[in-house]
């Protein structure tokens, strides 16, 4: 947890970003995983860390625009909480860490919500995605289940993401920390990646370096060497000599911010001569794309002359054909990439994205495209010095997607479908880091970058 003074800051920032009514924030509880009392790993709500620093369930807290008022809605811990989980400090001391002065039972919330709305108060809340608090606000205003996203305050969300894209220095050292533990956890794994382990047994001991070092994994680990899903979660095989290993995966600090890297391993140590070719294409695009970020670019821009590369180097060995820059406007080598070079990330590894990809990665200057691939590019706006994200360009050859266009004849004059039969056991290929726009460029974020370079991760595999 900050200072007080950076939640009292954070949350004055807020309050004049929205012109009336009351802000409800709700917290998280804890949820089951085979019965209530056996839960999985607790994890508040990204908002309400940013705004409240309370890293606890069932809390729930309002601010009154007009008049300043902020309460915490939160119960002290009675005689059978302190038998199982020894004393705990009262509501009111941890409310007073955070700066806020007034609290209540969580029980008084039901009271003060309808008692607003029974005044024409306007009481705005964020978009809900654990089923509780849909209960809770359905409870609240009535509002049917399928109506609670497009019911959310407009102008809350775009408050809330102004303030938590703009990672402040305490944040940055944070993310600092986080990416250095998934440095450890992918270095460890590049390390120890031999033929004839299980996919499982890498997984595990990178969730273990996680665990050790911060609070958990910041999202499933992805491990496999069917690279060409783009988020395989299956870790059943045994790593092979001639395949490639695609990892993808970061860490949660201690204070809940989040790292994000991939890297594709040679599953022997040694890659095939087609491996490398495919390989440096990426990489290039990879090195490209981090040289152009900076204040003032689009992230569109970059994914752009990103995906130009990955188009130019297929071209060059034979596999896409035509002019490039038609083949890119056309989105022919979405067929390769069919993903956004990068996303945001801080609190969250997509930074915000329960408030609405649109509202977090786009603006009224930049709408998201229509078209395959580039549809799902996450963070298409101008960059601005504090913004973090992902740079992820990959190359993957998908059997089905492949066959899907050579039937329908979709972009024929720039795919060489004949060509790609013999990569339909190819895999994926994608390398990730972590970025952070700086006043003129930007830096990467952590002590240090993995290996990249064919050389470096032979090298460290042997």
């Amino acid at each position: 947890m900050f200072e007080k003074e950076v939640y009292i800051r954070r949350r004055q920032k807020l309050q004049a970003s929205v012109k009336s009514g009351i802000l409800l924030f709700l917290g998280n509880s804890e949820v089951g995983f085979n019965y209530p009392s056996n839960t999985y790993r607790y994890r508040q709500d990204s908002s309400f860390l940013y705004f409240f620093g309370l890293d606890e369930p069932d809390l729930a807290t309002i601010i009154d625009v007009e008049s300043g008022e902020e309460i915490i809605f939160g119960n002290d811990v009675d005689i059978d909480d302190i038998i199982w989980m020894g004393p705990q400090p009262a509501m009111k001391d941890k409310a007073s860490a955070v700066g806020i002065k007034k609290v209540l039972p969580f029980s008084e919330l039901e009271k003060y919500i309808k008692s607003a709305a029974n005044s024409a108060r306007i009481v705005h809340y964020l978009p809900p995605y654990r089923d509780s608090n849909k209960i809770m606000l359905n409870s609240l205003f009535g509002i049917e289940f399928g109506k609670l996203k497009e019911k959310a305050s407009v102008e809350f969300i775009k408050g809330v993401v102004a303030l938590r894209e703009i990672k402040e220095k305490c944040e940055i050292e944070e993310l600092d920390i986080a990416a250095n533990i998934g440095y450890a956890m992918h270095y460890t794994a590049m390390k120890m990646a031999k033929a004839g382990m299980v996919e499982q047994e890498l997984v595990g001991i990178m969730e273990g370096i996680s665990i050790s070092s911060g609070t958990m994994p910041s999202f499933p680990i992805i491990l496999s060497q069917n690279g060409e899903t783009l988020h395989n979660h299956m870790h059943h095989q045994i790593l092979t000599d001639g395949r490639l290993l695609v990892i993808d995966a970061g860490a949660e600090n201690n204070a809940h911010y989040a790292s994000d890297f991939t890297r594709t391993l040679p599953s022997g140590g040694k890659f095939t001569e087609r491996q490398k070719e495919i390989y440096t294409i990426v990489a290039t695009a990879n090195n490209l794309a981090f040289s152009m970020i900076k204040p003032g670019i689009s992230y569109r821009a970059v994914h752009l002359a990103a995906v130009r590369v990955l188009a130019q180097g297929l071209i060059n060995i034979g596999l896409m054909k035509g002019n490039v820059d038609e083949a890119v406007a056309a989105g022919a080598h979405a067929l390769f990439m069919p993903h956004g070079l990068g996303h945001q990330m801080g609190l969250d590894v997509h930074d915000m994205e329960d408030l609405g990809e649109n509202n977090v990665g786009y603006d009224e200057n930049y709408k998201r495209s229509a078209q395959f691939g580039l549809a799902s590019l996450r963070m298409g706006k101008i960059l601005k010095p504090g913004h973090v994200i992902t740079v992820e360009p990959g190359c993957y050859f998908i059997p089905a997607l492949i066959e899907k266009w050579e039937k329908e004849g979709i972009n024929k004059e720039f795919i060489n479908f004949g060509k790609l039969k013999d990569y339909y056991n190819f895999g994926g290929i994608r390398l990730e880091d972590d970025v952070l726009v700086t006043e003129k460029s930007c830096r990467l974020l952590g002590s240090k970058r993995l290996p990249i370079t064919v050389e470096d991760v032979e090298k460290e595999m042997a």
